[in-house]
């Protein structure tokens, strides 16, 4: 049989279709995913940038989501957390950087084709002074920069940002139609089908007289005793990170005009447990005086001043204590024991911690012990510390966490082992040695040390 030039080339194209045809088919079965709406909320009142991030994403193949890559662009994040639309935690993993990006894969626990979910993101170092020195009675302006879009591994059908500033006063900001401004709010969007890993620069800069404060180092030690009483001990530094000082520091300007030293860290808030008595404040200098208490029902408020206002680039330190009953905190089935504490605590608003180091000094005898903590952190070497009426030392639980935000608060559980009759020894230390002493007492006065002398015969 006969088959011309063109019939052959027409028979090849035509295979040359179908296989074109089956691999689009293959492609559109396999799908992808979609961010169909994404909506933004930057909150940059403070030194710190809390991002709310609000996503409904689909596949275009209608299978059902499972896991899900999220990418930030926040070089310090401190903290985040995802929720469904049930408002219920979804689980998630951080991946390996690759490139220096951080990314996290989400695992909801319902597999859907259309998920819903939040995802709350605070960043420490994200907002910068501009200029980064100014005079004592200088307003402080900062910049923000960081992403126009989000930051996304899946392509964006529409999304939009809110933004609140902590002032009216917005010198520039990026202006990329549609976008609006009303007092300190700005809206930017919606913007329509954003590519994969799209990048355009937000750049804000605004007054912001918030004082940006940062805990160099904390060190808080818990030191647990089965008489019924736990010592909690905060030793703190901490350093305005803000606009730097410019020129002399006048106190006759300071307490003369209202407006001087507005990002100056004057006094601030402190919160300690309803039942915490015998509370100190003080630092290298003795006592701090300069402190207010006040009772509410589920806390204790407690204002610090420290002895000078805090100005850009300033440091102090303080160490602050108090005591607190153990039958809040503490529970036993047994000789298992169980420590149920925050890993740490609130010190000021929008507090910033850059290196914090729990310690936890159990009683002599205790053995077998384990940490649950509910988030990862770095565990230190376990030691023996003595003090009075020790025999072998009493065990010290130290572990150290980084780039801490108030969102970090939360309980840690410590399990150990302890004998009740431990708890007599130092009762029998003290007999004993009352005991020695009266025992010595006894010997010493039965004895004769007089010296006499003998009459000789002639």
């Amino acid at each position: 049989m006969y088959v011309s030039k063109f019939e052959a080339s027409m028979a090849t194209n035509f295979v040359i279709y179908l296989a074109f045809g089956a691999l689009l088919c293959l492609a559109t079965a396999k799908g992808e995913i979609v961010n169909t709406n994404v909506e933004r909320t930057l909150d940059l009142t403070s030194q710190l940038v809390k991002t709310t991030t609000k996503i409904s994403a689909e596949d275009s193949a209608g299978k059902p989501i499972v896991e899900y890559v999220f990418f930030t662009s926040e070089p310090s994040l401190a903290y985040i957390a995802v929720k469904d639309s049930g408002d219920k935690s979804v689980p998630f993993k951080r991946n390996d950087p690759v490139k220096g990006e951080q990314s996290f894969t989400f695992t909801f626990p319902k597999a859907a084709t259309k998920q819903t979910f939040v995802v709350e993101t605070v960043a420490s170092k994200g907002i910068r002074p501009h200029p980064e020195e100014i005079r004592q009675n200088d307003k402080q302006f900062v910049r923000y920069t960081g992403n126009l879009h989000l930051y996304s591994k899946y392509r964006t059908t529409s999304q939009k940002t809110n933004v609140k500033l902590s002032s009216s006063n917005i010198l520039s900001h990026t202006q990329v139609k549609p976008f609006s401004v009303s007092s300190n709010k700005i809206t930017l969007g919606p913007y329509d089908n954003a590519e994969a890993f799209s990048q355009e620069a937000l750049v804000i800069h605004y007054e912001n007289s918030a004082p940006f404060v940062t805990v160099n180092t904390l060190e808080r030690t818990l030191e647990i005793s089965h008489w019924g009483n736990i010592a909690v001990q905060e030793s703190i530094q901490m350093t305005h990170t803000g606009a730097k000082l410019k020129g002399s520091f006048s106190r006759y300007d300071f307490q003369k005009e209202g407006r001087s030293g507005l990002a100056a860290l004057k006094s601030y808030k402190t919160y300690l447990p309803a039942s915490a008595s015998g509370v100190y404040y003080r630092d290298t200098n003795g006592n701090i005086s300069t402190s207010n208490m006040n009772s509410v029902r589920d806390f204790i408020e407690l204002e610090l001043r420290p002895r000078f206002p805090l100005f850009g680039g300033w440091k102090t330190q303080y160490t602050l204590g108090y005591n607190v009953p153990s039958y809040e905190y503490m529970f036993n089935d047994g000789n298992k024991y169980q420590l149920k504490m925050h890993l740490i605590d609130h010190i000021y608003d929008n507090m910033a911690i850059d290196e914090a180091t729990i310690k936890i000094i159990l009683p002599e005898g205790s053995s077998d012990i384990r940490l649950s903590t509910p988030y990862s952190i770095s565990r230190l070497p376990n030691e023996l510390v003595h003090t009075y009426l020790d025999t072998i030392g009493r065990p010290v639980v130290s572990f150290s966490k980084s780039n801490l935000v108030e969102s970090h608060i939360s309980d840690f559980t410590l399990y150990y082992s302890f004998s009740k009759t431990s708890m007599l020894q130092e009762p029998l230390l003290v007999s004993g040695f009352i005991y020695i002493i009266f025992l010595f007492t006894i010997i010493f006065l039965r004895l004769d040390f007089s010296i006499t002398s003998h009459a000789h015969k002639e």
